[in-house]
């Protein structure tokens, strides 16, 4: 199936992808820094329609940091992870920029429970591959791309198993190849990379490849596009294959403040040469593979009521969650939070909920109960954006002022030539002022201080519609149709 206009697959930041095929399905997981629960794992049918799967993983290693109680792992966390399929067998892996330590995830059923294990020492942006002999490896680094075997058991290097330099780029002052994904296909080692032109900011993907783990990786660059986008280079991903034998390659590309988005690419082959795209470039429109016949993909992103019995997996939060300080109350529909102490800055405050941002723009919109607030007191709400990993300056130009004023809610009682409306007092409010609404317009009837008024010489049997205003703070609430109280006099 040709789809017009492909990319970006997702408007959405899933930064530094890596995609498997198992059986119609295919699993995308990215990096999720600072955010919990983390690793997040998507699943397709087509390649281009995602939808959430699971989260590896609900906490890392619990560390002060990663609670937002010791400093904060902003920028830092789980980074680049990679994910592979074998022998029945489900592995998720990365390196944790904070802890310094590289985590492996296994399990038989993708949805069900993964166990948790390191794997010693430190491998940036790491790449694992399950050769047919057997034997194990991970490809890593900066600069200096390194490839280790690994034991039996994938906890540690291998005792006097393989363990060499295959690709190195340290004379680029901009960045240096990292971002490995290593592959066998037909019996030829491929490994790509993330890198920079060296003359001067723009990522690029490349490519190496041998015969042999042990012998001479050649290559270099296999794409360099931005998709006319700010001089954006799309980069750093994996290739699949479809049950048919196309190839196509899952990038990202950086789109500023809504972050890093997945690009999805067509790829060839000239011989054992792997083609990205058409001519160097990535098209506009090309054949997908097809699709689910009848499949619905639920939304990356979506509206709460907070009615369910658990939050939505749209929903992350700003590091580890303290289960103490937030709860949900599915019978009201809400979502309480508290950061169980007095914070400076929003950046400190446990407990915050995220959601992605959409690419090129999106609207937010939260109701907040406000019970308990003070009447007349000014509360101030701010709304802040990360962009790779790194949460945008606070400016008070930014915030949001918010005046509370409660309204009186009057509760009516009919007689057949009068009405009584009755409310509950509203706190620092000094009157009350009694409006009839009538062919659109609010008509002044009175003033009180009291918490009631009776209106007489009235028609029975007709309908009459009311507001109550408040006079608190030296000045009147607003009147809005919501504040419109219908009650009808009685026939008799």
């Amino acid at each position: 199936m040709k789809n017009e206009k492909i990319n970006p697959i997702i408007s959405l930041d899933y930064p530094d992808p890596d995609v498997i095929r198992v059986g119609d399905t295919y699993y995308m997981v990215s990096t999720t820094m600072h955010f919990f629960p983390c690793c997040e794992i998507l699943r397709s049918y087509d390649l281009v329609n995602w939808e959430h799967a699971v989260y590896v993983c609900d906490t890392l290693d619990n560390t002060p940091a990663q609670r937002l109680e010791e400093g904060n792992i902003y920028g830092q966390g789980m980074w680049a992870a990679c994910i592979r399929y074998n022998n029945g067998k489900y592995y998720v892996c990365f390196s944790c920029n904070d802890t310094h330590k590289t985590y492996l995830y296994t399990t038989e059923d993708i949805y069900g429970k993964w166990e948790k294990s390191t794997i010693e020492g430190f491998y940036h942006d790491c790449s694992l591959l399950f050769d047919d002999d057997g034997r194990v490896y991970i490809v890593y680094g900066n600069r200096e791309i390194w490839l280790t075997e690994l034991s039996d058991d994938l906890s540690a290097p291998k005792k006097n198993g393989l363990h060499r330099r295959i690709v190195f780029d340290k004379d680029n002052k901009v960045l240096g190849y990292e971002g490995s994904h290593i592959y066998k296909i037909n019996g030829r080692y491929y490994v790509f990379f993330i890198h920079s032109r060296p003359d001067r900011w723009l990522r690029c993907e490349a490519c190496f490849s041998s015969d042999s783990l042990e012998g001479e990786f050649t290559g270099g660059d296999c794409l360099e596009d931005t998709m006319g986008y700010c001089g954006q280079g799309v980069a750093q991903g994996g290739i699949v294959d479809t049950p048919d034998g196309k190839w196509y390659a899952i990038l990202f590309q950086d789109r500023g403040a809504v972050g890093r988005i997945p690009v999805l690419i067509p790829v060839s082959w000239d011989n054992d040469r792997p083609i990205f795209g058409e001519n160097g470039k990535i098209p506009e429109s090309f054949e997908i593979p097809t699709a689910k016949a009848g499949y619905c993909y639920a939304p990356l992103t979506s509206s709460d009521d907070f009615k369910g019995e658990k939050l939505s997996p749209c929903w992350q939060f700003n590091h580890q969650p303290d289960k103490e300080y937030y709860s949900l109350n599915p019978q009201k529909g809400c979502y309480r939070i508290t950061s169980g102490r007095l914070c400076s800055d929003i950046l400190h405050a446990k407990n915050t909920l995220t959601q992605r941002m959409t690419y090129p723009r999106c609207t937010a919109i939260v109701t907040i109960n406000t019970k308990g607030l003070k009447n007349g007191e000014t509360y101030k709400f701010l709304v802040r954006y990360t962009k790779s990993g790194r949460l945008s300056p606070t400016k008070y130009s930014g915030t949001i002022s918010v005046k509370v004023y409660y309204k009186p809610i009057p509760k009516p009682t009919a007689a057949k030539n009068s009405i009584k409306l009755t409310w509950e007092a509203v706190p620092e409010a000094e009157k009350y002022a009694i409006y009839k609404y009538v062919d659109g317009k609010a008509v002044k009837l009175t003033e009180t201080k009291k918490l009631s008024v009776k209106i007489g010489k009235l028609i029975p049997d007709t309908e009459y519609k009311y507001i109550v205003r408040t006079y608190v703070d030296g000045k009147w609430t607003t009147m809005l149709k919501s504040d419109i109280v219908t009650v009808k006099t009685t026939a008799e």
